[in-house]
């Protein structure tokens, strides 16, 4: 029988210094902006309002910037009463009573946006998900936005019963 192949590993700072620096993950850089997380996106603090949202909105990198706000802007536009909030990183959008119908999160090499019943909108977002109703639309570096198209997904996504979950 073989023997299991054992692997050693030192360790280069205490073990204790280790765990106490897990339990208090920081959430700024060092120049005191948001820190970014995988694919560039802002890690911003859980919270209600639109003040969430421009926090997030301006600690996006690059070219995300200019889609978010671009995004945030036509969905306030195309619903003046909608409802804000950020959580687990990313921005979400709904109507008051009804839940939530939209989040967008920075990837990599794009922006998704995922429309929470998006399953039911016409015509569907092309991005399918492990989530029957869920679909995304990917937003790529010198993407144009298709204005009339998403105002209309907004407005469809609205009337639909959101995400209660959160």
């Amino acid at each position: 029988m073989a023997k299991k192949a054992t692997v050693k590993r030192t360790l280069k700072k205490p073990v204790e210094k280790s765990v106490r620096s897990l339990s208090k993950p920081t959430s700024k850089a060092a120049d005191g902006a948001p820190k970014l997380l995988s694919g560039g996106n802002p890690q911003i603090a859980k919270g209600d309002g639109d003040g969430p949202v421009q926090q997030y909105l301006a600690a996006l990198p690059g070219w995300k910037r200019d889609v978010g706000v671009t995004l945030d802007q036509l969905i306030v536009r195309t619903l003046p009463n909608v409802r804000k909030a950020v959580r687990w990183n990313t921005p979400f959008y709904g109507i008051e009573g009804q839940g939530w119908f939209l989040g967008f999160h920075c990837i990599t090499k794009y922006m998704k946006v995922a429309f929470l019943n998006g399953g039911s909108l016409k015509p569907l977002p092309p991005v399918e998900s492990k989530q029957p109703n869920v679909r995304y639309f990917h937003v790529y570096e010198g993407d144009v936005i298709d204005e009339d198209q998403f105002a209309d997904w907004f407005r469809q996504a609205a009337e639909l019963p959101g995400d209660r979950c959160f």
